[in-house]
């Protein structure tokens, strides 16, 4: 039998900065709820917004981001607060169908610092006190690579979430599943406890309901291995091999990795020593160095994703 081609990787082309800082456009909010199944010590929320007859209707990509400039000036600076991005949690599509009403997954930051006190997070704590018909000034889209591709029936992916890097994994778990891929996907998401678990009902859901989508919780501060040490998203990789690894090994597989900058790099390591080194692009130079042995300036300068990973990190 000849072999099977390997499929080429079409992104779409996306439209950037439609919008700037210097010239924004006000949305209103049409929803503003909390995500998290239980009681959480944190506060993180779903927020949509309609973009309906402005030029974001229909052109920003599930994987993009948009900005959000919150009110009012730095008091250290006396200058206008800059803008944050927020990743897209709906799909293309949006949550309504036609594009018309985009979201995002805010987490409120309250900070204790020492030398300062306590530190609230400008935009974050703006946008999660907003009420539905509250209007912000919005920017974007941002992001050119961090997509899905165009041909996306012909892929099998694994998506890594950490906290609210769980957004654009949202949008895109839906938009696979209801553009009917039945290839298989997989969403591996951490965070420090069971009650931090973003949008529970929605994953579980889709992981009853579809057989080619699996939903993997790895609480590091709650459940442990079998040798006693934490469960990351990393450890998904030794702990359940026997889904993952086959899914690896399929030359149609796109990984995506989304969340605090650093877990890359656990993520790569385990990679290599598993053999799977060509979702990574690892300079020459160190080609010949274990990967138990990859230092903090081998991840920074001579590791990079390779064709088939896309990285968003903050």
């Amino acid at each position: 039998m000849p072999e099977l081609a390997i499929p080429e990787i079409k992104l779409p082309k996306v439209e950037l900065n439609i919008y700037t800082p210097k010239d924004p456009v006000e949305v209103p909010v049409v929803e503003n709820r909390i995500v998290t199944k239980e009681s959480s010590p944190n506060f993180i929320r779903h927020i949509s917004f309609d973009v309906s007859g402005t030029e974001l209707e229909g052109r920003i990509h599930v994987g993009q981001a948009f900005g959000i400039v919150p009110p009012g000036t730095n008091e250290k600076t006396g200058r206008p607060y800059k803008l944050r991005l927020y990743s897209m949690a709906s799909p293309f599509a949006g949550e309504d169908g036609d594009g018309k009403i985009i979201s995002t997954t805010v987490k409120r930051v309250i900070e204790e610092w020492d030398d300062e006190g306590l530190y609230l997070g400008v935009c974050s704590n703006y946008l999660c006190d907003l009420e539905p018909g509250d209007k912000v000034k919005m920017t974007g889209p941002s992001g050119r690579r961090f997509l899905l591709p165009e041909n996306k029936e012909e892929f099998n992916y694994i998506f890594f979430a950490a906290g609210t890097g769980i957004a654009p994994f949202r949008g895109m778990v839906k938009e696979l599943l209801e553009a009917g891929v039945e290839k298989d996907i997989v969403l591996i998401f951490g965070c420090p406890y069971r009650t931090d678990i973003l949008y529970p009902d929605y994953f579980e859901e889709m992981a009853e309901k579809h057989p080619n989508f699996h939903f993997l919780l790895s609480i590091s501060r709650e459940d442990r291995r079998p040798d006693g040490s934490k469960k990351y998203v990393q450890t998904q990789l030794v702990d359940r091999k026997d889904l993952l690894s086959p899914i690896l090994a399929k030359e149609n597989t796109l990984m995506y990795i989304c969340g605090l900058k650093g877990m890359e790099s656990a993520i790569y390591r385990r990679l290599a020593l598993d053999g799977f080194s060509d979702y990574l692009d690892v300079k020459e130079k160190i080609q010949d160095k274990s990967p138990e042995e990859w230092d903090e300036h081998d991840f920074l300068r001579n590791i990079k994703p390779g064709e088939r990973s896309f990285v968003e990190v903050y």
